[in-house]
């Protein structure tokens, strides 16, 4: 396998190698740098963005770059002829990939020219290599073509077409982002211009401009007739109370002067120091001339009349206190409907200012927001002249003189390389997957059963003629597969410590494994040696045995469990082999099996027979074989190297065991002589083998 795959690995890379097309590179070198605003301390000192590079990378190997190009050069003798002569050829790859693919898709009808150009922008774009220079701002652009003198010219127009294509994206970006700007601008004008007409008919409806002067005015006009009402409450109650003592007086007789309001009238207190001074002047009076006397009269008189005004006087005075009561309670009445009046006013231009003020807070941010996208719309016009990468040519391409590609002596190293670790680690793969049967010594580890023998894998003879697995023993007598069949019989010989075997049931897990083969090669080297054989083809679903000898297959085993008595029994091609045909394929063969009569079968045949062989089906595919290995003295069980897992085996040994089954071994079929291993040293590497055959003969004849 290691060298299998070497050997086409080595020879992929060869033909690949020799048959590529010798491509040349053309190098330009850019400068891109992302413009920003720095300031004296900043500026050198830009932290390196990936993402922005990575996008500048992306855009070099854009389609519209390579569009450009194509623009530029289409009149371009060299570029035209180039991809003219190129147009229908294709790379081997190319060619292998049409091959498994089944050549190429229908495609629909389209413009020649249109096709041409896509055609030649794909190619440009497969051969744009960009590179990066570590550490620095530099970027190299490379373009790969047969042609040395045309991968120059389209590379350093693929440096040119990208400065433009940056040009064109920022102009037509800016160009939208004015348009948005300007449109939206247009938008918050008439949004502006309605919400102020809306404001100002509210207000003129409103008559907001005087409800403007009102609302400073009435809370100082509340205040005041706050005020103004308790001053009007106190004077009335004030007056109330006077009002009151006087009634309570008058009620008890008694003087009205002694009320500090009365008493404090001037008038009423000038009238009481006149009569005062005339009662003075009358005890006066009456103390020097009597009270007859007319000086007397007079003076009693006069201090009457005196009196008689004072009281008068209290009357006015408290007549004047019942009007200013009166005129305070109106007062007070009036205040306060004031008050209520001006209180409903401020409510209602209240109301009317929530509205006119919601109106005038749309308006300011309808203003704020048209401001802002005025101020947006002049700086996109500010920006539109500035660039946000600064590209550089720095060094143009010239005429490659040398192929880049291929390079012949690293591809072959590397292909030797990749053959040979390459196929040693796919046969490691292999190996550690493969769980089949392969060499006696595993199989003996993992099965816990001996290995009885091991047969090699038949090949086609050197002279081209066809060689038979199955009479291998009587055609080729002296070959290493008869030596193997004869050292498995030495091993089926020796495993009873009492006697041979006289009963074998040859089996295998599945089909094709070489049971059958084994069956009558074994039946052959034992009628050799041992005595007379009879080989039995009990396989009653798939028999094989009689097309191997050319026999007819019309009575045999299942005839005889049937009933007839047909005669059976057939002379084999050696003298002391005779064979059991299976018969017809009944419809219940494992009935037919486990019936008394098969088992008088095998009793009778012991008394004629040294040693009776039976083929038999798989043991994991029916059950014919677990009822025959109850009968045997021993069951050799088949597997086939490289095919039969360890699994199977091991399942197939777990039913056998299950029921009894006395297991001679294992033997391995077709191993291969070529991959080493036990039969390869003990069948290439032996120097008795040619002995080993003499002995068999003289045997033989004795």
């Amino acid at each position: 396998m290691v060298l299998t795959f070497f050997s086409i690995t080595l020879a992929l890379v060869t033909l690949f190698t020799f048959t590529a097309d010798r491509l040349y590179k053309a190098d330009t070198m850019l400068l891109i740098e992302k413009a920003e605003q720095y300031t004296i301390t900043e500026y050198g000192f830009t932290a390196h963005d990936p993402e922005f590079y990575a996008t500048q990378y992306l855009i070099i190997k854009s389609r519209p770059v390579a569009s450009k190009v194509y623009d530029a050069l289409k009149d371009n003798k060299l570029f035209v002829n180039y991809f003219d002569d190129n147009s229908g050829r294709k790379g081997l790859i190319a060619i292998i990939w049409g091959f498994f693919s089944g050549g190429d898709s229908e495609e629909k009808e389209i413009d020649p020219e249109l096709a041409k150009k896509a055609r030649i922008i794909e190619t440009i774009l497969k051969n744009i290599l960009v590179r990066p220079m570590r550490d620095t701002r530099l970027v190299i652009v490379s373009y790969y073509s047969r042609n040395p003198e045309l991968a120059s010219l389209i590379v350093n127009t693929v440096a040119k077409a990208y400065i433009e294509a940056l040009f064109e994206l920022r102009m037509d970006s800016s160009h939208r982002a004015m348009e948005w700007t300007s449109r939206k601008v247009d938008e918050e004008r008439i949004k502006l211009d309605e919400s102020e007409r809306v404001l100002q008919a509210y207000m003129e409806l409103n008559d907001i401009v005087t409800l403007e002067n009102k609302v400073s005015i009435v809370p100082q006009k509340l205040m005041e007739l706050s005020t103004q009402l308790t001053k009007a409450e106190t004077r009335r109650e004030e007056l109330e109370t006077l009002r009151n003592k006087i009634g309570s007086l008058k009620s008890a007789g008694k003087d009205l002067d002694s009320l500090p309001a009365i008493a404090s009238d001037k008038t009423v207190e000038s009238l009481r120091d006149q009569v005062l001074k005339a009662e003075q002047h009358m005890t006066e009076i009456s103390k020097k001339y009597g009270q007859k006397h007319p000086l007397m009269i007079e003076t009693v008189g006069d201090l009457k009349v005196l009196k008689e005004k004072k009281n008068q006087e209290i009357g006015r005075v408290v007549k004047s206190v019942q009007i200013e009561y009166d005129l305070a309670l109106s007062n007070e009445q009036n205040v306060r409907r004031f008050l209520a009046e001006t209180k409903l006013e401020a409510h209602g231009i209240n109301e009317k200012f929530v509205k006119h003020n919601a109106l005038k807070r749309e308006v300011d941010t309808n203003q704020q927001l048209f401001e802002s996208l005025l101020k947006k719309m002049h700086e996109d016009r500010i920006e539109e002249e500035g660039q946000t990468v600064n590209v550089m040519l720095v060094e143009t391409s010239e005429t490659p003189k040398y192929p880049e590609k291929p390079k012949k002596a690293l591809n072959m190293i590397a292909g030797l390389l990749i053959g040979l670790f390459g196929g040693v680690l796919v046969a490691f793969f292999f190996e550690y997957f493969d769980n089949t049967v392969k060499s006696a010594e595993e199989a003996e580890a993992r099965l816990g059963v001996p290995v009885l023998g091991m047969i090699g894998q038949l090949r086609r003879d050197p002279k081209g003629e066809e060689r038979h697995i199955e009479r291998i023993v009587m055609e080729e007598p002296k070959s290493m597969f008869a030596e193997n069949y004869k050292a498995l019989r030495t091993a089926i010989m020796l495993s009873s410590a009492e006697r041979p075997p006289k009963t074998l049931l040859v089996t295998s897990m599945g089909p094709a494994e070489g049971k059958t083969s084994t069956a009558v090669n074994l039946a052959m080297v034992i009628s050799q040696s041992v005595g007379k054989v009879l080989l039995v083809d009990s396989d009653l679903r798939k028999p094989r045995i009689h097309s191997i000898f050319g026999l007819s297959n019309k009575a045999g085993l299942s005839t005889y469990l049937v009933g007839s008595n047909a005669k059976i029994i057939k002379e084999g091609p050696l003298p002391n082999l005779n064979i059991v045909l299976s018969g017809p394929i009944p419809p219940n063969p494992s009935e037919l099996l486990g019936s008394e009569k098969f088992e008088r079968f095998i009793s009778s045949m012991q008394e004629r027979y040294d040693v009776i062989i039976f083929d038999s089906p798989p043991v994991l595919t029916v059950t014919d074989s677990l009822v025959l290995s109850k009968y045997m003295d021993g069951t050799i069980v088949v597997a086939r190297a490289a095919k039969t897992s360890y699994e199977a085996v091991r399942q197939g040994l777990r039913q056998l065991n299950d029921i009894g089954a006395n297991v001679f071994g294992l033997l391995i079929n077709a191993i291969d002589a070529r991959k080493g291993g036990y039969y390869y040293n003990y069948y290439y590497h032996s120097n008795n083998y040619y002995y080993a055959a003499k002995d068999d003969e003289e045997e033989e004849k004795e």
